[in-house]
Parts: C-alpha cells; sequence; structure tokens
C-alpha cells in the first residue's frame, strides 16, 4: 500500500488511478507554464523567415534548433506550444475559482433560504443556461474587447450557473439533514449553519466541478483565441496555433496537430482528475458501487 512519508495510508482519493493520471498531467502542463522560458528552446514570438514551415526534427529536412518544426512565420512551435500552457493554465483556474465562488454563493443561498429567493435564482439561472455557452462568451468577449482579463470574466459570466445548478439540489438535500435542524435549534445563525454544517457536505461536489470546469474554460479560451477574441498576437495560445496553422494545413500538418494534440491532453487531465474524484469523494456512488 502506498503510504506517506511517516508511515500514514494515503487518503482514498489519492488511491485512485485516475486521480493519480490526472494529477501526472496537471503537474506536467504546470511545469511547462512555470518554467516556460528554461524549458523552452527559443523565444516563442522571434521569427527566422530562413526556416519557415520547417518540419519536426524526426521528419526529413528538419532541424533539431526546432524540435517541432515552425510555423508559417518562422516561430518555433514547441516553444509556442510550452509559452501557451501558461495561458491556458492561467484561465483554467481563475476562471474556475470565480465560477466556483459565484456559482457556490448563490447555489447555497437558494438551496439553504428557499421560496421567493430561490425561485429568483432559479429563474436567472434557467435564463442564463437557455443560451449556448460558447454564443454567450463570444457576445460578452464582443462588449468587453480582447484580453486575457476578460476572457477569465466572461467565462466566469458563462459558467457560474454551471455550479449553482447543480450545487443547489444538494444543499435542499443537505439542509433536511438532522444534524443542520440541530444546530438551527440550538441558535446558529443562517451563516454559521451554511459555512459550519452545509458547506463541508458539499465541498466533495464543489471540487469536481471545478476540475471539471477547468476542462471547459481552457476549451473556451482555445476557441476564442481561434477567432482572435483572446490574447494578442505577441502571446503565444493554442487556439491561436491553430488559426495560424490552418492556412498552411497541407504543407505542415503537424503544426496543427500539435496545438490540438495539447488541447485534448490538458482537457482529458482535468476530466479524468475530476471524473476520479467523483468516484471517490461521492459518498452515495461509493456505497452503490460496494454494493
Amino acid at each position: 500500500m502506498l503510504r506517506y512519508a511517516k508511515g500514514r495510508p494515503l487518503p482514498l482519493w489519492l488511491k485512485s488511478g485516475r486521480v493519480q493520471t490526472g494529477l501526472v498531467i496537471i503537474f506536467i502542463l504546470a511545469v511547462c507554464a512555470i518554467f516556460a522560458p528554461y524549458l523552452a528552446p527559443n523565444d516563442p514570438n522571434e521569427q527566422n523567415l530562413l526556416s519557415i514551415l520547417t518540419p519536426p526534427v524526426w521528419a526529413d529536412g528538419g532541424d533539431a534548433m526546432f524540435p517541432l518544426g515552425t510555423d508559417s512565420l518562422g516561430r518555433c512551435v514547441l516553444s509556442r506550444l510550452i509559452f501557451g500552457a501558461r495561458v491556458a493554465l492561467t484561465v483554467a483556474f481563475t476562471a474556475s475559482i470565480g465560477a466556483m465562488i459565484i456559482g457556490a454563493f448563490f447555489a447555497h443561498v437558494a438551496g439553504y433560504f428557499g421560496g421567493w429567493i430561490d425561485w429568483v435564482i432559479g429563474r436567472i439561472v434557467e435564463i442564463w443556461l437557455s443560451f449556448p455557452p460558447v454564443i454567450l462568451s463570444l457576445i460578452l468577449m464582443v462588449g468587453l474587447g480582447t484580453g486575457l482579463r476578460n476572457v477569465v470574466l466572461a467565462i466566469i459570466l458563462v459558467d457560474w450557473t454551471r455550479f449553482c445548478r447543480v450545487l443547489r439540489s444538494e444543499v435542499i438535500v443537505l439542509r433536511r439533514r438532522d444534524y443542520v435542524s440541530a444546530a438551527q435549534l440550538i441558535g446558529f445563525s443562517h451563516w454559521r449553519t451554511i459555512t459550519r454544517e452545509i458547506l463541508p457536505g458539499t465541498l466533495p461536489l464543489l471540487i469536481t466541478l471545478m476540475s471539471l470546469e477547468m476542462g471547459v474554460a481552457i476549451i473556451v479560451e482555445a476557441i476564442l483565441s481561434f477567432v482572435g477574441m483572446s490574447v494578442g498576437s505577441e502571446t503565444a495560445a493554442w487556439g491561436q496555433m491553430i488559426a495560424d496553422a490552418r492556412q498552411n494545413i497541407y504543407e505542415a500538418p503537424f503544426n496543427l496537430i500539435a496545438p490540438i494534440f495539447a488541447i485534448f491532453f490538458a482537457v482529458f487531465g482535468f476530466n479524468i482528475l475530476g471524473d476520479g474524484l467523483r468516484r471517490t469523494l461521492d459518498t452515495r456512488l461509493t456505497q452503490t458501487e460496494r454494493t
């Protein structure tokens, strides 16, 4: 059995193969994002017009200076992939945390108080969810303008409803538990009851939703950068790389494959982490699998 350095056994969620796989993938992406200036073989924005559309190093005509080749402007594809991880993870973490905080707040308020408060919040969520999320993000970006901060803000404004809708149902279930009623009887305030008695019960679901939201945020950012509504051309982004490579898909197909694989790799890591957390932290699902 895997154990801590001091001899304590690993928690159940950390023993899951899905969780371990997801954490390894996220760790690799985080290392690339943090140490990008040291890992990238070249400046991601440096143009070498004498080495346009150079194939990967293993192909005929490849250059060891550009391990994954160059794009139509002679920029190193590998360097842009590594630096693109910075944009992807920045959006993934900040947007998912923001959406989680807003969605969790309204979910706990609606589920705990019920009545007209629940009705109003529920109608707002339903109306917001009636719009396709990607289209709504594009509309918001038109109003907000381009830039990484606005991308994060647009994703938060769109995706907080995902958290609210799912968590609200869980809060309603927990609100009916005996220990919540006991806390109310002994004089706990509404705020204390929510934070001390209900919030700990929703944390497993909250963590799972957040990990899944990170994958969604990466896809949305890639779409926005693909259409030129995310970061500027001076910043490497995976969606932007796909848009550039599209013009030379037949001459240099790997320039298109590389960023697509990077997006798939990142989203797969967050999704498998979320699935693993759901299977290990959701007590009802765990009990069902045992029976």
